[in-house]
């Protein structure tokens, strides 16, 4: 199985090719602000690469939110694009738990422990939900949600059990949250590579493309303009 992953929800922008598991190819950039302009090129030279491999492109694989508004907007219209004119299945997963397989994947995190990723929704809010990583996999244990920026009393979890929490909304809880039994893990992001762990389960129940919408959780709020003249 082959499968293109798209990640676009914040202000990483990558598209990585895997094959049964395997990351054989990511295109990636950390820079904000240009996912419209580089997320084309990077399929562009994935499907080229996939070509000239002679490897069939199976499904899209995407990050569905919640995150950036336009970000998710890219992605989503990119990945329908090319799984109407590739005639394939697309594979939504939520950011918060590619963002978990990102965190297992640093070697930081010991099974059994309690994930926390927190993508930054602007607005002294976050985007959570809480997880615990197991021998088979992630378990949900709460639903994703926005939260204003969180205090100690959050989560409600027994005080004796490790929690990590990471992603670019999680920096600004270090002082409300850091102590013996809460980790901060920095530098974890998500990328389209670590799509493919929950990606490749969903091949039996792809969404349905003409009606698929982002996952924004929250309504678009329009902030002003910043250009001289407009209102």
């Amino acid at each position: 199985m082959t499968i293109i992953g798209i990640e676009t929800s914040t202000k990483v922008c990558s598209a990585a090719l895997c094959q049964d598991g395997r990351v054989i190819r990511q295109e990636l950039s950390r820079d904000a602000g240009n996912h419209a302009g580089l997320l084309p090129v990077y399929i562009q030279q994935l499907l080229a690469y996939a070509r000239q491999e002679q490897l069939p492109i199976d499904a899209i694989a995407l990050s569905e939110g919640p995150g950036s508004y336009t970000g998710l907007r890219i992605g989503l219209s990119t990945a329908k694009g090319l799984c109407y004119g590739l005639n394939i299945p697309l594979l939504p997963v939520s950011t918060p738990e590619v963002l978990c397989h990102a965190a297992i994947a640093s070697g930081k995190v010991p099974p059994g422990a309690l994930l926390c990723p927190m993508i930054d929704a602007r607005r002294m809010e976050v985007y959570t939900a809480l997880y615990r990583y197991t021998a088979d996999g992630l378990q949900a244990l709460s639903a994703i949600e926005s939260r204003v920026i969180v205090d100690d009393s959050w989560p409600a979890v027994d005080a004796t059990e490790n929690l990590y929490y990471f992603g670019d909304g999680a920096e600004k809880c270090c002082s409300l949250l850091e102590n013996d039994r809460r980790h901060y893990l920095p530098d974890i992001l998500p990328e389209a590579q670590h799509l493919m762990v929950k990606g490749e389960r969903l091949m039996v129940k792809g969404a349905d493309i003409a009606y698929y919408e982002p996952f924004y959780l929250k309504e678009f709020q329009a902030a002003p303009s910043h250009v001289k003249g407009l209102t």
